[in-house]
């Protein structure tokens, strides 16, 4: 069983950190990272409910990385972006409040299809890109209420569970404003931050969260980010979609077996 009062085991840390820094370096380059990271600490002994939170948390600081990383991109959005960050605010905190509220063993069995969802979203992701790419326009304003009701549902899923939340994001924003697919990417990037932003506060004062496995996580998944990418990049984006796909596959079918 995970942390007991004098913590992890040397055994269980070490896990933790791998899965952290492979979760970074997928993340990097293709996303996916929760693939890696949520199971490990499912391995590790922590019940769902309480694994959820605590990966949520120790992932914070690579999203706020990526929109760091795309702030030229994000020029001229900032009407765009206070409107819809203020949806994800709204959808941040439905999903928080339902997590919060969700009895452990409905989530425990709702786990595995959160899995095979997540990554059923990142077999997609190459699709969905290219099909963005062919609607690149001049920017222009949408306040349209069916991309809020769409932001505001994917902002609900990102909090509750967030595997695969920047591919959902990324699809809504193309389907409902015409812009040029990475300046899609950067309003991605920094409503995903808000969303997570509003769960880490919300876990972090009302939920379970292991404290001790994000220090280890966070940390790592930030070092797998700078340095494991470089790894990552050497391999075929295909054979790296593939190993975090059978992995994650893998993972929600025994879960589900064991149901």
């Amino acid at each position: 069983m995970a942390e007991r009062g004098n913590g992890l085991t040397p055994e269980q840390g070490i896990v933790l950190g791998v899965a952290g820094l492979l979760g970074g370096a997928v993340n990097s380059v293709a996303g996916g990272g929760s693939l890696i990271s949520f199971p490990a600490l499912l391995a590790v002994g922590y019940p769902g409910v309480t694994a959820n939170m605590t990966n949520t948390v120790a992932l914070w600081p690579g999203y706020v990385g990526g929109s760091v990383a795309y702030r030229r991109e994000l020029e001229g959005q900032r009407s765009r972006t206070m409107v819809l960050a203020t949806t994800c605010v709204l959808g941040g905190l439905a999903g928080s409040v339902l997590l919060l509220t969700t009895p452990a063993s409905v989530f425990k069995r709702a786990v595995p299809w959160l899995i095979l969802l997540a990554c059923a979203l990142f077999a997609l992701q190459p699709l969905a890109t290219r099909a963005l790419t062919k609607r690149q326009a001049p920017s222009k304003e949408h306040r349209s209420l069916g991309l809020h009701v769409a932001v505001f549902l994917a902002a609900i899923y990102g909090a509750y569970f967030g595997a695969g939340l920047g591919i959902v994001l990324l699809a809504v924003l193309g389907l409902a404003i015409p812009d040029s697919l990475q300046k899609l990417n950067g309003l991605k990037q920094v409503l995903s931050v808000v969303i997570n932003s509003v769960a880490v506060v919300a876990y972090g004062v009302f939920g379970p969260v292991a404290w001790t496995a994000v220090a280890i996580m966070a940390v790592a998944s930030l070092v797998g980010g700078r340095l494991g990418g470089g790894f990552a990049r050497r391999l075929s984006p295909i054979l790296l979609r593939v190993l975090v796909l059978g992995f994650g596959v893998t993972v929600g079918c025994i879960l589900l077996a064991r149901q």
